[in-house]
C-alpha cells in the first residue's frame, strides 16, 4: 500500500512539473504592435570633416536568432567568436551609398562583397577613402571603398584579428595601414569540456583588500588563459592599397596602436602576463612602446602591473602613469595624468592628478603641464599657449573646466566654470573642435574666441545654443539659440565658421529626424540634407505631451504621457496606465527635479518601452521620473524604497489628476535597475496591479563590493543591501510580475541566475510570476524572433493582470 501512495505521489508531482513549463514555441505579438515592429531602419549617415561626402550606411532593423547561434568564448571580458575573429555581438552593415553633401542623388557603392557583413568603417587622414572589415563565415577581410569613384575593393587577403577591436590603422599618408593579422601557424584552441584537467583550480589572497566588482565572461582556468593568449595576440602588417604587405612587428598581444600626429612615431600598447582570474583584460598588465616608422623602438614609455586591487570609490584609479595619448596639437608629444593621491579617494591632497606632456624622442624628462583639483577628465587641445582642462568628483557631483598655457605651466590654470554635472540647466556645453593640419581633433577659434554648443535645456523647455566665448573676456555671447516649440533641434557641428553654416538635426512627434543646414548670419531657409519618411504611420497623431508634477517632499518630477489616438479628452474614459522607469541618483533636490525630456522629440517605439500599447487602449508615461536623493552626508540608497514608492505615488496621481486613467489599473516595467526598481515597488507598495522586470538583480548579496551608484560595501551597510534586495523580501511580494531575462547576459553584475533563483524564491512563496528567459540574448535583446516573442509576453501579460 505504501509504495502504491508513494507512486501516486511522485506521478502528482511530476504531473505538476509538466504543467509549470510551457513548450512553446515563438509567439508574434497582435497586429497593431507587429506593423510598429515590423519596419525599416533608415540608414546612418557618416560625413567627412569638410561635410563635402556623405556615406549612408544601410542595417538590418534586427539580428536573428541565427546571427546569434554563433560559436562564442567568453574570456577576459571578451565575446569572440573563435571562427571568424572578431566580436560575437557585433552589429553588421549590409549596405553602402555615397554622395556629394548638396546632391541628393545616392550612388550604389560598387564592389562590395556578395552578403556583406562590414564594420570598423573608418576615414583615411586625406578623406578620400574609408577602410572597413568584411566578416565572413570564417574569417575577417580588409577592404578599402573609394569615396570619388563610389567603388570598394579587397585590399588583403591575409585573415585580421579583430577579437581586440577594430584591427587596422591608417598610416598619415592615406596609402598604408598598419593591420593587425592572425599569426601563422597559430595554436589550435583548446576544448576546455572534453580536456582532462592537469589539476585544481587554485586562487590566492595575500590578506590586501581588492573590492572588485561582480564582472562577468572572466578567465576561470588555464585553459581559459591559454585560449585568450591565442586569440587576442595577433602580427602587425603594413599593407598598402594594393594588397603588398610587410611584417612590421611579430607576434603579441596588441591592444593599441596609434601613430603620431606627424606620422613619424608609433604608440603600441600591449598586454602582458600574468592573467587574472578576478578582473577583465583591461586590468591585466600592459607595456607601451614608442617605435619609429621602420619599427625600431625608441622607448617604452609606461609599464602597467595587474590591478587587481584598488582603493574603494569610484573615483579610484591606480598608480602611475594612466590615459596617455598623443597631444593632438603637436607633432610627437605624448600626454599622461598621474595621481597625486596614490589613487585613493580617501586621501586628503591639495591635487589629485598631475598632468604631463613628454616629448619624442623621450630622452629628457616628462614635464609638468598643469594639476587638477579632482580627478584628471580630459583635455581639449587647442595651441601652444591654450588648452582646455577638466577634472570631476563623484562624490560630490562636481565639474570643473580649466583653461590652461600648456608652454608655460607656473602659469596657474584659471578655472572658467565648476558646476553640478547634474545641473543640466546650467550646462554651459561642449567646447567645438575641428581637424587641425594634422587630421586631429582641437579646438575651433576665431581670432580670440571659442564656440560651445549646449544642448539647452530650462525649466521652460530645450532650447539648444551655440555661444561665443572671448578669450580676453571671459565672457560669452550668445549667437544662435533654437527658438522652435513644436520642433526638436540638435545643433551637431558648425560647418563653417566664416559663413556662419551650421548642420542641425529636426525633428517633431511625427517627424523623422533629418540633418539640415542652418544659415546663422543669412535669413534663408533651412537646407534639407537628408529626407527620411516616418516609418511608424500608425502613431503619427497618437497625442504626446511633457507633464510635470510634484513628489509629497516638493521635488519636481516629469514624464511623456502618450494618449491613444482618438482619445476623447472630454469623456476622459478611465484607461490602463503603463509606467516606463528607471531610477537615478543625485546628491541634490534642484538637479533631481530637472527635466531632459522633450516632448517634440519623434516618436520611435522600440523594445525598451511601453508606447507600442498605445494603439491598443492603454495610458502610456514614459521615461518617469523616479530621483533618489542622499544630500551631505546621506547617501541616496539609504532611502531608497520610500523615495521609490513616492516618485510612484506622484506619477499616477498625477496622471489621474488628469482624468485619464482607472488608478486600480496601473503597470510598472523596467529594464536592468528598472527592473529591481520595478519589482521593489511590487514587493513595497500596493499601487500596482502588476508589473514587468527585465534583465534585473535581485539580490545585491551577490554584488557585494557595490552596484550602480553605491560605493559602500555589503559590510559597512549590510541593512541598505538586505532592504534594498526583492529577493529578501519576497515573502512580502503579492503582485503578479512578469521576469524576463536574456540566457546569456553580459552585464556586470545581472547574471541570468539573479532571475532564476529570484523566481524560485517567489514560486516556492507561492506568488503570482511567470519567467521568460530568452535564448542566446545579453544583456540587451537584438534577436527579432525574441523581441517579438518579448512583446506577445508583456502585451498577453497585461491584457490578463490589467486590461481585463
Amino acid at each position: 500500500m505504501r509504495k502504491i501512495i508513494l507512486s501516486m505521489a511522485v506521478l502528482i508531482v511530476g504531473q505538476a512539473f509538466v504543467e509549470a513549463q510551457e513548450n512553446m514555441t515563438y509567439q508574434k505579438p497582435s497586429l497593431e504592435i507587429l506593423e510598429l515592429v515590423d519596419y525599416e531602419r533608415a540608414p546612418f549617415v557618416m560625413m567627412d570633416e569638410l561635410k563635402e561626402n556623405l556615406v549612408f550606411t544601410y542595417q538590418n532593423t534586427y539580428k536573428t536568432l541565427d546571427d546569434l547561434n554563433q560559436e562564442e568564448l567568453q574570456l577576459g571580458g571578451l565575446r569572440i567568436n573563435p571562427v571568424t575573429n572578431i566580436s560575437s555581438s557585433v552589429t553588421y552593415i549590409n549596405n553602402l551609398k555615397v554622395r556629394k553633401f548638396q546632391d541628393e542623388n545616392l550612388l550604389q557603392v560598387k564592389g562590395l562583397p556578395a552578403n556583406s557583413r562590414i564594420t570598423n568603417l573608418t576615414w583615411s587622414p586625406d578623406e578620400s577613402k574609408m577602410a572597413f572589415t568584411n566578416t565572413t563565415s570564417n574569417s575577417v577581410e580588409l577592404w578599402v571603398l573609394d569615396i570619388g569613384s563610389a567603388t570598394a575593393n579587397r585590399v588583403s587577403e591575409r585573415p585580421l584579428n579583430a577579437n581586440m577591436g577594430k584591427p587596422f590603422s591608417w598610416y598619415n599618408d592615406s596609402q598604408h595601414l598598419l593591420v593587425r593579422v592572425i599569426p601563422e601557424g597559430r595554436p589550435v584552441l583548446t576544448d576546455f569540456k572534453n580536456s582532462l584537467p592537469m589539476g585544481p583550480i587554485i586562487s590566492n589572497s595575500d590578506g590586501v583588500k581588492a573590492p572588485n566588482r561582480t564582472y562577468q565572461d572572466l578567465l576561470k582556468n588555464k585553459t581559459d588563459e591559454d585560449n585568450f593568449e591565442t586569440l587576442v595576440s595577433s602580427e602587425l602588417y603594413k599593407i598598402n592599397l594594393k594588397g603588398e604587405a610587410a611584417l612590421f612587428m611579430g607576434k603579441a598581444m596588441y591592444g593599441g596602436e596609434s601613430f603620431s600626429p606627424d606620422g613619424n612615431y608609433l604608440l603600441v600598447t600591449t598586454l602582458e602576463k600574468p592573467f587574472s582570474y578576478m578582473v577583465p583584460l583591461n586590468r591585466f598588465p600592459q607595456k607601451s612602446v614608442v617605435y619609429d616608422l621602420s619599427g625600431k623602438e625608441i622607448r617604452m614609455v609606461n609599464e602597467v602591473p595587474l590591478a587587481e586591487v584598488l582603493p574603494k570609490g569610484f573615483m579610484a584609479v591606480r598608480k602611475g602613469k594612466r590615459s596617455m595619448n598623443w597631444r593632438n596639437d603637436q607633432p610627437s608629444a605624448l600626454c599622461y595624468a598621474e595621481a597625486l593621491d596614490e589613487g585613493d579617494p580617501e586621501n586628503i591632497v591639495e591635487f589629485r592628478d598631475a598632468v604631463y606632456q613628454w616629448n619624442a624622442p623621450f630622452t629628457s624628462e616628462p614635464k609638468l603641464l598643469a594639476k587638477t583639483i579632482d580627478r584628471f577628465g580630459g583635455i581639449n587641445w587647442g595651441n601652444e599657449n591654450l588648452a582646455v582642462l577638466f577634472d570631476n568628483w563623484y562624490d560630490t557631483r562636481n565639474t570643473r573646466t580649466y583653461l590652461f598655457n600648456p608652454s608655460n605651466p607656473d602659469q596657474t590654470p584659471l578655472v572658467i566654470s565648476t558646476r553640478n554635472s547634474q545641473d543640466i540647466y546650467s550646462d554651459p556645453g561642449k567646447f567645438e573642435m575641428h581637424n587641425n593640419a594634422f587630421g586631429r581633433d582641437v579646438l575651433l577659434m576665431d581670432k580670440d574666441n571659442l564656440f560651445l554648443i549646449g544642448a539647452g535645456f530650462t525649466k521652460d523647455g530645450q532650447f539648444p545654443f551655440i555661444d561665443q566665448f572671448n578669450l580676453k573676456t571671459l565672457k560669452t555671447n550668445r549667437i544662435y539659440q533654437s527658438a522652435f516649440t513644436d520642433k526638436m533641434e540638435r545643433i551637431l557641428s558648425i560647418k563653417d565658421v566664416k559663413k556662419g553654416e551650421v548642420l542641425v538635426q529636426i525633428q517633431s512627434k511625427s517627424e523623422y529626424p533629418n540633418y539640415y543646414l542652418r544659415n546663422l548670419k543669412k535669413r534663408i531657409a533651412l537646407i534639407p540634407v537628408t529626407r527620411f519618411e516616418n516609418p511608424f504611420e500608425s502613431i503619427a497623431n497618437v497625442e504626446k505631451s511633457l507633464i510635470k508634477y510634484k513628489r509629497k517632499d516638493g521635488v519636481e518630477l516629469s514624464g511623456t504621457l502618450y494618449l491613444p489616438v482618438g482619445y476623447d479628452k472630454v469623456k476622459k474614459e478611465k484607461l490602463p496606465l503603463l509606467i516606463w522607469a528607471y531610477p537615478t541618483e543625485f546628491k541634490d533636490k534642484n538637479s533631481a527635479g530637472q527635466s531632459s525630456s522633450n516632448p517634440n522629440q519623434f516618436t520611435f517605439p522600440y523594445y525598451g518601452s511601453f508606447v507600442y500599447w498605445v494603439t491598443k487602449g492603454y495610458v502610456v508615461l514614459d521615461n518617469a521620473a523616479f530621483p533618489i536623493i542622499g544630500e551631505g552626508e546621506t547617501e541616496p540608497n539609504d532611502n531608497f524604497i520610500s523615495q521609490l514608492v513616492d516618485n510612484a505615488e506622484a506619477a499616477i496621481n498625477a496622471v489621474d489628476s488628469l482624468g485619464y486613467i482607472d488608478r486600480e489599473k496601473v503597470a510598472v516595467g523596467g529594464h536592468s535597475y528598472g527592473a529591481f526598481m520595478t519589482a521593489n515597488l511590487l514587493t513595497h507598495s500596493n499601487l500596482f496591479a502588476c508589473g514587468i522586470a527585465r534583465s534585473g538583480a535581485y539580490n545585491r548579496t551577490l554584488t557585494p563590493f557595490g552596484f550602480q551608484s553605491e560605493q559602500r560595501n555589503f559590510w559597512e551597510t549590510p541593512e541598505v543591501y538586505n532592504s534594498m534586495s526583492p529577493f529578501m523580501n519576497a515573502d512580502k511580494m503579492k503582485t503578479p510580475m512578469l521576469l524576463v531575462h536574456g540566457e546569456a547576459d553580459n552585464n556586470p553584475g545581472t547574471f541570468t541566475l539573479q532571475t532564476e533563483r529570484y523566481f524560485q524564491a517567489l514560486k516556492g512563496l507561492g506568488a503570482s510570476v511567470r519567467m521568460v528567459l530568452l535564448p542566446k540574448e545579453s544583456h540587451s535583446y537584438v534577436a527579432k524572433e525574441n523581441i517579438l516573442h518579448l512583446l506577445w509576453e508583456q502585451d498577453q501579460f497585461f491584457e490578463k493582470y490589467l486590461k481585463n
